[in-house]
């Protein structure tokens, strides 16, 4: 990728680099599968950046590539995540942002959203980051009223996983 492409990219992602965290908050348990997760996400987007084309917002891309890969990652048994690949992230000069929470409620929350169904766990992320309908669908590949359905048994689910917590 061209110096553009790189500074284009970095400025996308600098500002966005929070939505990662808070994927990999959901699809892992612990700090080193949180830090294997965004690695993997950044790495994704990176190789993916050259086919982004601005049709959709910067974020909407974002979450569909990270939730794609974030499913993809824990679906796999780890013996199958393929080869290793070379990329000098560093060299992007992206700041890396500790995502960090304290809360006993916020940690109980995390706790029933990880024991959620992949997609549940997408789509209460993103009501949770106030996407409308329209958008979540857009992410998911989904239409908006089925979007709603699926979100309105998400939730439910999840408020009966809070209770039992």
């Amino acid at each position: 990728m061209s110096t553009e492409q790189e500074r284009l990219f970095v400025g996308f992602f600098k500002p966005n680099q929070k939505l990662i965290h808070k994927i990999c908050k959901i699809y892992t348990d612990n700090a080193e599968d949180h830090e294997d997760l965004f690695q993997e996400i950044t790495i994704q987007l990176w190789k993916s950046f050259p086919g982004f084309k601005g049709e959709a917002k910067f974020s909407t891309w974002m979450y569909r590539v990270a939730l794609n890969t974030a499913i993809t990652l824990f679906r796999k048994p780890q013996k199958k995540q393929g080869q290793p690949v070379e990329l000098d992230i560093g060299s992007l000069k992206i700041e890396h942002e500790e995502y960090v929470d304290d809360e006993h409620q916020l940690k109980r929350m995390y706790k029933a959203i990880y024991e959620l169904s992949d997609v549940e766990k997408a789509l209460i992320m993103m009501y949770l980051e106030d996407k409308p309908y329209k958008e979540i669908g857009e992410i998911l590949g989904i239409t908006e009223g089925n979007a709603r359905v699926k979100m309105n048994r998400a939730k439910n689910n999840l408020k009966a996983k809070i209770s039992t917590t």
